[in-house]
Protein backbone atom coordinates (compact mmCIF):
# COMPACT_ATOMS: atom_id res chain seq x y z
CA UNK A 1 0.00 0.00 0.00
CA UNK A 2 1.50 3.37 -0.93
CA UNK A 3 1.83 5.66 2.43
CA UNK A 4 -0.74 8.68 3.03
CA UNK A 5 0.76 11.77 3.53
CA UNK A 6 -2.33 13.34 4.64
CA UNK A 7 -3.35 10.25 7.34
CA UNK A 8 -3.59 11.79 10.81
CA UNK A 9 -1.09 10.00 12.36
CA UNK A 10 1.37 11.78 9.73
CA UNK A 11 0.32 15.19 10.68
CA UNK A 12 0.77 14.57 14.48
CA UNK A 13 -2.58 13.19 15.36
CA UNK A 14 -2.48 9.56 16.13
CA UNK A 15 0.94 8.34 15.48
CA UNK A 16 3.83 7.51 17.97
CA UNK A 17 4.37 11.02 18.60
CA UNK A 18 1.13 11.57 20.62
CA UNK A 19 0.19 15.27 19.19
CA UNK A 20 -3.42 14.50 18.93
CA UNK A 21 -6.12 16.80 19.64
CA UNK A 22 -9.40 14.73 20.45
CA UNK A 23 -11.02 15.88 23.40
CA UNK A 24 -13.66 14.99 26.20
CA UNK A 25 -16.44 14.70 23.74
CA UNK A 26 -14.72 12.73 21.56
CA UNK A 27 -13.84 10.20 24.64
CA UNK A 28 -17.62 10.25 25.98
CA UNK A 29 -19.30 9.19 22.47
CA UNK A 30 -16.07 6.39 22.02
CA UNK A 31 -16.43 4.71 25.49
CA UNK A 32 -20.39 4.75 25.06
CA UNK A 33 -20.27 3.12 21.71
CA UNK A 34 -17.91 0.66 22.83
CA UNK A 35 -20.67 0.02 25.90
CA UNK A 36 -23.20 -0.44 23.64
CA UNK A 37 -21.64 -2.44 21.06
CA UNK A 38 -19.86 -4.29 23.82
CA UNK A 39 -23.48 -5.20 25.33
CA UNK A 40 -24.92 -6.42 21.93
CA UNK A 41 -21.89 -8.97 21.28
CA UNK A 42 -21.39 -10.27 25.17
CA UNK A 43 -25.09 -10.32 26.52
CA UNK A 44 -26.31 -12.76 23.92
CA UNK A 45 -23.09 -14.75 24.90
CA UNK A 46 -23.41 -14.68 28.44
CA UNK A 47 -27.66 -15.16 29.02
CA UNK A 48 -29.56 -15.18 25.58
CA UNK A 49 -27.96 -18.05 23.43
CA UNK A 50 -28.29 -19.99 26.57
CA UNK A 51 -32.35 -19.36 26.97
CA UNK A 52 -33.09 -20.30 23.04
CA UNK A 53 -31.04 -23.81 23.74
CA UNK A 54 -32.90 -24.82 26.55
CA UNK A 55 -36.17 -24.55 24.42
CA UNK A 56 -34.56 -25.49 21.06
CA UNK A 57 -32.96 -28.79 22.62
CA UNK A 58 -33.99 -28.98 26.16
CA UNK A 59 -31.41 -31.39 28.15
CA UNK A 60 -28.54 -30.40 25.28
CA UNK A 61 -26.17 -28.11 26.82
CA UNK A 62 -23.12 -29.05 24.99
CA UNK A 63 -25.16 -27.64 21.70
CA UNK A 64 -24.83 -23.72 23.32
CA UNK A 65 -20.42 -24.75 23.26
CA UNK A 66 -21.31 -25.64 19.48
CA UNK A 67 -22.67 -22.35 18.72
CA UNK A 68 -20.78 -20.19 20.34
CA UNK A 69 -17.10 -22.51 19.28
CA UNK A 70 -18.60 -21.63 15.52
CA UNK A 71 -18.80 -18.36 16.20
CA UNK A 72 -15.67 -17.64 17.83
CA UNK A 73 -14.21 -19.64 14.89
CA UNK A 74 -15.64 -17.00 12.70
CA UNK A 75 -14.82 -14.03 13.78
CA UNK A 76 -11.66 -14.73 14.31
CA UNK A 77 -10.93 -16.22 10.63
CA UNK A 78 -12.47 -13.32 9.58
CA UNK A 79 -10.59 -10.58 11.50
CA UNK A 80 -7.62 -10.26 9.42
CA UNK A 81 -9.32 -9.54 5.91
CA UNK A 82 -11.82 -7.15 7.24
CA UNK A 83 -9.18 -5.02 8.84
CA UNK A 84 -7.14 -4.86 5.98
CA UNK A 85 -10.35 -4.01 3.85
CA UNK A 86 -10.53 -1.69 6.56
CA UNK A 87 -7.17 0.02 6.20
CA UNK A 88 -7.25 0.67 1.99
CA UNK A 89 -10.82 1.86 2.47
CA UNK A 90 -11.17 5.42 0.50
CA UNK A 91 -14.59 6.63 1.06
CA UNK A 92 -16.60 9.83 1.78
CA UNK A 93 -17.26 8.67 5.42
CA UNK A 94 -13.43 7.34 6.24
CA UNK A 95 -11.84 4.16 6.14
CA UNK A 96 -13.47 3.14 9.57
CA UNK A 97 -16.85 4.10 9.50
CA UNK A 98 -18.51 2.11 6.72
CA UNK A 99 -17.48 -1.18 8.84
CA UNK A 100 -18.86 0.57 12.08
CA UNK A 101 -22.22 0.61 10.13
CA UNK A 102 -22.32 -2.10 8.03
CA UNK A 103 -21.14 -4.48 11.23
CA UNK A 104 -24.44 -3.24 13.36
CA UNK A 105 -26.55 -3.22 10.62
CA UNK A 106 -25.10 -7.38 9.91
CA UNK A 107 -25.87 -7.24 14.48
CA UNK A 108 -29.25 -6.38 13.78
CA UNK A 109 -30.16 -8.97 10.69
CA UNK A 110 -28.55 -11.72 13.18
CA UNK A 111 -30.89 -10.64 16.20
CA UNK A 112 -33.89 -11.14 14.03
CA UNK A 113 -32.28 -14.54 13.13
CA UNK A 114 -31.35 -16.15 16.46
CA UNK A 115 -34.64 -14.13 18.04
CA UNK A 116 -37.22 -16.80 15.16
CA UNK A 117 -34.73 -19.82 14.88
CA UNK A 118 -36.93 -23.05 14.38
CA UNK A 119 -33.55 -25.33 15.30
CA UNK A 120 -30.32 -24.94 16.69
CA UNK A 121 -28.43 -25.34 12.80
CA UNK A 122 -30.55 -21.85 12.23
CA UNK A 123 -29.75 -20.17 16.16
CA UNK A 124 -25.85 -21.19 15.40
CA UNK A 125 -26.00 -19.32 11.88
CA UNK A 126 -27.45 -16.56 13.32
CA UNK A 127 -24.73 -16.67 16.37
CA UNK A 128 -22.19 -16.83 13.41
CA UNK A 129 -23.80 -13.62 12.14
CA UNK A 130 -23.89 -11.95 15.03
CA UNK A 131 -19.93 -12.62 15.67
CA UNK A 132 -19.15 -11.33 12.33
CA UNK A 133 -21.38 -7.82 12.70
CA UNK A 134 -21.00 -6.42 16.15
CA UNK A 135 -17.37 -8.50 15.88
CA UNK A 136 -16.89 -6.21 12.75
CA UNK A 137 -18.25 -3.25 14.69
CA UNK A 138 -16.36 -3.33 17.42
CA UNK A 139 -13.04 -4.36 15.73
CA UNK A 140 -13.69 -0.65 13.81
CA UNK A 141 -14.44 1.26 16.90
CA UNK A 142 -10.61 -0.14 18.22
CA UNK A 143 -9.22 0.53 15.02
CA UNK A 144 -10.57 4.80 15.68
CA UNK A 145 -8.52 4.31 18.75
CA UNK A 146 -5.47 3.37 16.81
CA UNK A 147 -6.26 5.93 14.43
CA UNK A 148 -7.48 8.89 16.48
CA UNK A 149 -6.32 8.43 20.16
CA UNK A 150 -3.46 10.42 20.65
CA UNK A 151 -0.30 8.59 23.28
CA UNK A 152 -0.68 10.90 26.11
CA UNK A 153 -4.27 9.57 26.54
CA UNK A 154 -4.09 5.89 25.71
CA UNK A 155 -4.03 4.63 29.07
CA UNK A 156 -7.24 6.53 29.96
CA UNK A 157 -9.05 5.46 27.33
CA UNK A 158 -8.11 2.16 27.11
CA UNK A 159 -9.00 1.99 30.65
CA UNK A 160 -12.28 3.51 30.05
CA UNK A 161 -12.98 1.23 27.49
CA UNK A 162 -11.72 -1.71 29.22
CA UNK A 163 -14.29 -0.68 32.01
CA UNK A 164 -17.04 -0.54 29.60
CA UNK A 165 -16.69 -4.07 28.42
CA UNK A 166 -16.69 -5.61 31.99
CA UNK A 167 -20.06 -3.83 33.18
CA UNK A 168 -22.02 -3.81 30.00
CA UNK A 169 -22.65 -7.50 29.75
CA UNK A 170 -23.57 -7.09 33.48
CA UNK A 171 -26.27 -4.04 33.15
CA UNK A 172 -27.18 -5.77 29.61
CA UNK A 173 -28.22 -9.19 31.75
CA UNK A 174 -29.49 -7.55 34.24
CA UNK A 175 -32.35 -5.63 32.06
CA UNK A 176 -32.73 -9.14 29.47
CA UNK A 177 -33.47 -11.10 32.78
CA UNK A 178 -36.96 -9.15 32.84
CA UNK A 179 -37.93 -10.21 29.76
CA UNK A 180 -36.47 -13.59 29.80
CA UNK A 181 -39.87 -15.05 28.84
CA UNK A 182 -39.57 -13.58 25.56
CA UNK A 183 -37.72 -15.02 23.16
CA UNK A 184 -37.12 -12.07 20.89
CA UNK A 185 -36.74 -9.39 23.74
CA UNK A 186 -33.60 -11.11 24.97
CA UNK A 187 -32.04 -10.54 21.49
CA UNK A 188 -33.48 -7.83 20.55
CA UNK A 189 -32.85 -5.57 23.63
CA UNK A 190 -28.88 -5.43 23.43
CA UNK A 191 -28.72 -5.65 20.12
CA UNK A 192 -30.99 -2.55 19.93
CA UNK A 193 -28.74 -0.47 22.80
CA UNK A 194 -25.70 -1.66 20.76
CA UNK A 195 -27.31 0.39 17.34
CA UNK A 196 -28.84 3.64 19.13
CA UNK A 197 -25.56 4.22 21.67
CA UNK A 198 -23.79 3.61 18.38
CA UNK A 199 -25.30 6.82 16.92
CA UNK A 200 -23.98 9.52 18.51
CA UNK A 201 -20.48 8.66 17.99
CA UNK A 202 -21.12 8.39 13.71
CA UNK A 203 -23.08 11.82 14.32
CA UNK A 204 -20.59 13.50 16.18
CA UNK A 205 -17.32 11.80 15.79
CA UNK A 206 -17.16 11.84 12.12
CA UNK A 207 -13.90 11.13 10.32
CA UNK A 208 -12.41 13.06 7.20
CA UNK A 209 -13.20 12.28 3.53
CA UNK A 210 -10.64 9.94 2.67
CA UNK A 211 -11.88 10.07 -0.94
CA UNK A 212 -8.52 11.84 -2.29
CA UNK A 213 -6.24 10.10 -0.54
CA UNK A 214 -4.07 7.53 -2.53
CA UNK A 215 -5.15 4.49 -3.96
CA UNK A 216 -4.06 1.30 -1.90
CA UNK A 217 -2.50 -1.47 -4.04
CA UNK A 218 -4.98 -4.04 -5.18
CA UNK A 219 -5.17 -6.52 -3.02
CA UNK A 220 -4.46 -10.52 -4.43
CA UNK A 221 -4.60 -13.93 -2.80
CA UNK A 222 -1.26 -13.37 -1.79
CA UNK A 223 -2.58 -10.21 0.05
CA UNK A 224 -5.25 -11.78 1.39
CA UNK A 225 -2.42 -14.66 3.25
CA UNK A 226 -0.50 -11.64 4.16
CA UNK A 227 -3.40 -9.77 6.04
CA UNK A 228 -2.98 -13.15 8.82
CA UNK A 229 0.57 -13.22 8.82
CA UNK A 230 3.19 -10.36 10.56
CA UNK A 231 7.23 -10.44 10.75
CA UNK A 232 8.86 -10.58 14.49
CA UNK A 233 11.91 -9.34 13.22
CA UNK A 234 10.64 -6.35 11.85
CA UNK A 235 8.13 -5.43 14.34
CA UNK A 236 10.36 -6.74 17.61
CA UNK A 237 8.39 -5.30 20.39
CA UNK A 238 4.58 -6.07 18.87
CA UNK A 239 5.26 -9.45 18.73
CA UNK A 240 7.02 -9.51 22.05
CA UNK A 241 4.20 -8.12 23.52
CA UNK A 242 2.17 -10.55 21.43
CA UNK A 243 3.85 -13.52 23.09
CA UNK A 244 3.13 -11.83 26.14
CA UNK A 245 -0.39 -11.03 25.80
CA UNK A 246 -0.92 -15.59 24.83
CA UNK A 247 0.62 -16.53 27.81
CA UNK A 248 -1.16 -14.44 30.23
CA UNK A 249 -5.21 -15.08 29.03
CA UNK A 250 -3.96 -19.04 28.39
CA UNK A 251 -3.56 -18.68 32.23
CA UNK A 252 -6.88 -15.97 33.20
CA UNK A 253 -8.85 -17.89 30.58
CA UNK A 254 -7.82 -21.72 32.39
CA UNK A 255 -8.63 -20.34 35.68
CA UNK A 256 -12.00 -18.46 34.97
CA UNK A 257 -13.42 -20.82 32.93
CA UNK A 258 -13.69 -23.07 36.10
CA UNK A 259 -14.18 -20.66 39.00
CA UNK A 260 -17.89 -22.02 39.74
CA UNK A 261 -16.69 -25.88 39.71
CA UNK A 262 -14.03 -25.02 42.08
CA UNK A 263 -16.57 -23.55 44.37
CA UNK A 264 -18.42 -26.25 44.41
CA UNK A 265 -15.74 -29.11 45.09
CA UNK A 266 -14.25 -26.66 48.06
CA UNK A 267 -16.98 -25.86 50.19
CA UNK A 268 -18.44 -29.20 48.98
CA UNK A 269 -21.86 -27.73 47.61
CA UNK A 270 -24.46 -28.91 45.16
CA UNK A 271 -22.76 -26.84 41.70
CA UNK A 272 -26.46 -25.96 41.64
CA UNK A 273 -26.48 -23.76 44.94
CA UNK A 274 -23.03 -21.66 43.65
CA UNK A 275 -25.17 -19.43 41.54
CA UNK A 276 -25.73 -17.20 44.72
CA UNK A 277 -21.46 -17.15 45.71
CA UNK A 278 -20.93 -16.17 41.81
CA UNK A 279 -23.12 -13.18 42.10
CA UNK A 280 -20.92 -12.24 44.90
CA UNK A 281 -18.30 -12.49 43.49
CA UNK A 282 -19.84 -10.49 40.10
CA UNK A 283 -20.59 -7.63 42.15
CA UNK A 284 -17.14 -7.58 43.99
CA UNK A 285 -15.46 -7.59 40.01
CA UNK A 286 -17.23 -4.98 39.10
CA UNK A 287 -15.84 -3.03 41.96
CA UNK A 288 -12.05 -4.26 41.46
CA UNK A 289 -12.69 -3.70 37.78
CA UNK A 290 -13.54 0.18 38.23
CA UNK A 291 -10.59 0.52 40.10
CA UNK A 292 -7.96 -1.03 38.24
CA UNK A 293 -9.20 -0.20 34.56
CA UNK A 294 -9.63 3.55 35.19
CA UNK A 295 -7.19 3.95 37.46
CA UNK A 296 -4.58 2.13 36.35
CA UNK A 297 -4.87 3.64 32.90
CA UNK A 298 -4.65 7.15 34.35
CA UNK A 299 -1.83 6.55 36.15
CA UNK A 300 0.24 4.99 33.39
CA UNK A 301 -0.63 8.51 31.31
CA UNK A 302 -0.08 10.66 34.18
CA UNK A 303 3.33 8.90 35.14
CA UNK A 304 4.42 8.09 31.94
CA UNK A 305 5.14 4.18 32.69
CA UNK A 306 3.15 1.46 31.25
CA UNK A 307 4.76 -2.08 31.33
CA UNK A 308 5.30 -1.80 35.43
CA UNK A 309 1.56 -1.70 35.80
CA UNK A 310 1.15 -4.66 33.36
CA UNK A 311 4.04 -6.49 35.13
CA UNK A 312 1.54 -5.38 38.50
CA UNK A 313 -1.56 -6.79 37.05
CA UNK A 314 0.08 -10.07 36.19
CA UNK A 315 1.40 -10.37 39.79
CA UNK A 316 -1.84 -9.58 41.26
CA UNK A 317 -3.43 -12.18 38.93
CA UNK A 318 -0.92 -14.90 39.99
CA UNK A 319 -1.33 -14.17 43.61
CA UNK A 320 -4.86 -14.32 43.57
CA UNK A 321 -4.77 -17.76 41.49
CA UNK A 322 -2.61 -19.33 44.59
CA UNK A 323 -4.99 -18.33 46.77
CA UNK A 324 -7.56 -20.14 44.74
CA UNK A 325 -5.47 -22.81 44.58
CA UNK A 326 -4.86 -23.71 48.06
CA UNK A 327 -8.55 -21.74 49.25
CA UNK A 328 -10.55 -24.04 51.31
CA UNK A 329 -12.67 -21.11 52.79
CA UNK A 330 -15.60 -18.63 51.46
CA UNK A 331 -13.40 -15.75 52.49
CA UNK A 332 -10.12 -16.89 51.02
CA UNK A 333 -12.36 -17.84 47.41
CA UNK A 334 -13.51 -14.44 47.22
CA UNK A 335 -10.82 -13.11 48.07
CA UNK A 336 -8.89 -15.22 45.35
CA UNK A 337 -11.67 -14.20 42.99
CA UNK A 338 -10.93 -10.74 43.51
CA UNK A 339 -7.53 -10.55 43.34
CA UNK A 340 -7.89 -12.38 40.10
CA UNK A 341 -10.34 -9.69 38.45
CA UNK A 342 -8.21 -6.88 39.74
CA UNK A 343 -5.23 -8.32 37.90
CA UNK A 344 -7.14 -9.13 34.79
CA UNK A 345 -8.56 -5.40 34.43
CA UNK A 346 -5.33 -3.83 35.43
CA UNK A 347 -3.05 -5.77 33.00
CA UNK A 348 -6.13 -5.60 30.18
CA UNK A 349 -6.33 -1.94 30.30
CA UNK A 350 -2.67 -0.57 30.65
CA UNK A 351 -1.52 -3.00 28.14
CA UNK A 352 -4.24 -1.84 25.21
CA UNK A 353 -2.46 1.00 25.99
CA UNK A 354 1.01 -0.58 24.86
CA UNK A 355 -0.49 -2.26 22.08
CA UNK A 356 -1.29 0.80 20.25
CA UNK A 357 2.20 2.42 21.28
CA UNK A 358 4.27 -0.36 19.38
CA UNK A 359 1.30 -1.02 16.74
CA UNK A 360 3.56 -1.68 13.67
CA UNK A 361 2.27 0.10 9.94
CA UNK A 362 -0.06 2.41 11.72
CA UNK A 363 -0.80 4.64 9.31
CA UNK A 364 -1.62 1.71 6.20
CA UNK A 365 -1.93 -1.13 8.43
CA UNK A 366 -3.83 -0.29 11.95
CA UNK A 367 -6.54 -2.56 11.64
CA UNK A 368 -5.04 -5.75 10.28
CA UNK A 369 -2.68 -5.52 12.87
CA UNK A 370 -4.92 -5.06 15.46
CA UNK A 371 -6.79 -7.93 14.27
CA UNK A 372 -3.72 -10.34 14.84
CA UNK A 373 -3.33 -8.65 17.89
CA UNK A 374 -6.66 -9.93 18.84
CA UNK A 375 -5.20 -13.41 18.30
CA UNK A 376 -3.15 -13.34 21.50
CA UNK A 377 -6.51 -12.96 23.99
CA UNK A 378 -9.01 -14.96 21.23
CA UNK A 379 -6.79 -18.19 20.61
CA UNK A 380 -6.10 -18.70 24.71
CA UNK A 381 -9.67 -18.50 24.94
CA UNK A 382 -10.24 -21.67 22.47
CA UNK A 383 -7.03 -23.72 23.55
CA UNK A 384 -6.91 -23.18 27.25
CA UNK A 385 -9.92 -25.12 28.01
CA UNK A 386 -9.11 -27.99 25.54
CA UNK A 387 -6.02 -27.83 27.54
CA UNK A 388 -6.95 -27.93 31.30
CA UNK A 389 -8.26 -31.42 31.63
CA UNK A 390 -4.48 -32.48 31.62
CA UNK A 391 -4.13 -30.22 34.81
CA UNK A 392 -7.22 -31.31 36.41
CA UNK A 393 -6.48 -34.96 35.72
CA UNK A 394 -2.95 -34.58 37.64
CA UNK A 395 -2.60 -36.96 40.66
CA UNK A 396 -4.49 -39.13 39.68
CA UNK A 397 -6.77 -39.04 42.23
CA UNK A 398 -10.78 -39.06 42.36
CA UNK A 399 -11.66 -35.33 42.62
CA UNK A 400 -10.46 -32.25 40.09
CA UNK A 401 -7.18 -31.11 40.87
CA UNK A 402 -7.72 -27.20 41.07
CA UNK A 403 -4.63 -26.78 42.96
CA UNK A 404 -2.44 -27.84 39.89
CA UNK A 405 -4.62 -25.79 37.45
CA UNK A 406 -4.09 -22.22 39.63
CA UNK A 407 -0.86 -22.81 40.11
CA UNK A 408 -0.24 -23.10 36.84
CA UNK A 409 -2.48 -20.15 35.64
CA UNK A 410 -0.65 -18.07 37.84
CA UNK A 411 2.91 -19.10 36.75
CA UNK A 412 1.54 -18.56 33.34
CA UNK A 413 0.38 -15.16 33.79
CA UNK A 414 3.19 -14.12 35.72
CA UNK A 415 5.59 -15.04 32.48
CA UNK A 416 3.21 -13.29 30.42
CA UNK A 417 3.52 -10.19 32.46
CA UNK A 418 7.31 -10.88 32.73
CA UNK A 419 8.33 -10.79 28.90
CA UNK A 420 6.26 -7.67 28.57
CA UNK A 421 7.90 -5.88 31.23
CA UNK A 422 11.72 -7.06 29.87
CA UNK A 423 11.46 -7.64 26.20
CA UNK A 424 9.07 -4.80 25.46
CA UNK A 425 10.23 -1.23 24.30
CA UNK A 426 7.83 1.58 24.93
CA UNK A 427 8.47 4.37 22.18
CA UNK A 428 11.81 2.75 22.00
CA UNK A 429 12.64 2.45 25.64
CA UNK A 430 14.74 -0.39 26.71
CA UNK A 431 14.37 0.29 30.49
CA UNK A 432 10.65 -0.34 31.84
CA UNK A 433 11.45 2.16 34.78
CA UNK A 434 11.69 4.86 32.42
CA UNK A 435 8.78 7.11 31.45
CA UNK A 436 7.37 6.49 28.12
CA UNK A 437 6.92 10.31 27.67
CA UNK A 438 10.49 11.55 28.86
CA UNK A 439 12.03 14.33 26.61
CA UNK A 440 15.18 12.90 25.41
CA UNK A 441 18.06 14.41 26.65
CA UNK A 442 20.45 16.99 24.67
CA UNK A 443 23.52 16.27 23.91
CA UNK A 444 26.15 18.65 23.87
CA UNK A 445 29.44 18.30 21.78
CA UNK A 446 32.27 17.44 23.65
CA UNK A 447 35.28 20.77 22.84
CA UNK A 448 37.15 18.37 20.88
CA UNK A 449 34.06 17.60 18.55
CA UNK A 450 33.23 21.35 17.73
CA UNK A 451 33.87 22.19 14.17
CA UNK A 452 37.22 24.05 13.78
CA UNK A 453 36.76 26.95 11.75
CA UNK A 454 38.77 27.02 8.20
CA UNK A 455 40.45 29.44 6.13
CA UNK A 456 37.26 29.22 3.99
CA UNK A 457 35.20 30.42 6.41
CA UNK A 458 34.15 34.18 6.38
Amino acid sequence: MRPDPASPGARGEGGDTGGGTIGRGFVALLATAHFGLSMALIVPMAYSLALRVDRLAPGREETLGYILGFGSVLALASGPLVGTLSDGTRSRLGRRTPYLIGGAALGMVAVLVMAAAPNVVVLGLGWGLASLGWGTALGALGNVQADRVPHRLRGKVAGLTGFTMQVAPVAGVLMVGTVSGSGLLVFLLPGAAGAVLLVPFLLFAREPDRRTRAVPDRLGAAGLLRSYLFSPRAHPDFAWNWLGRFAFFFGQTSSTTYLTFLIAQRLEMPLADVAGIVAITGGISIVTTTAAAIGGGFLSDRLGRRRPFVFAGAAIFAAGGLVLAFAGTLPALLAGSALTTLGIALFTAVDQAIVLDVLPDRETAAGRHMAINAFSQKVPGALAPLAAPALLAVGGGTGANYAALYGASALLALLGGSIILWRVREAGRDNPWQPVAAPAPRRRPFPSAARRPRREDP
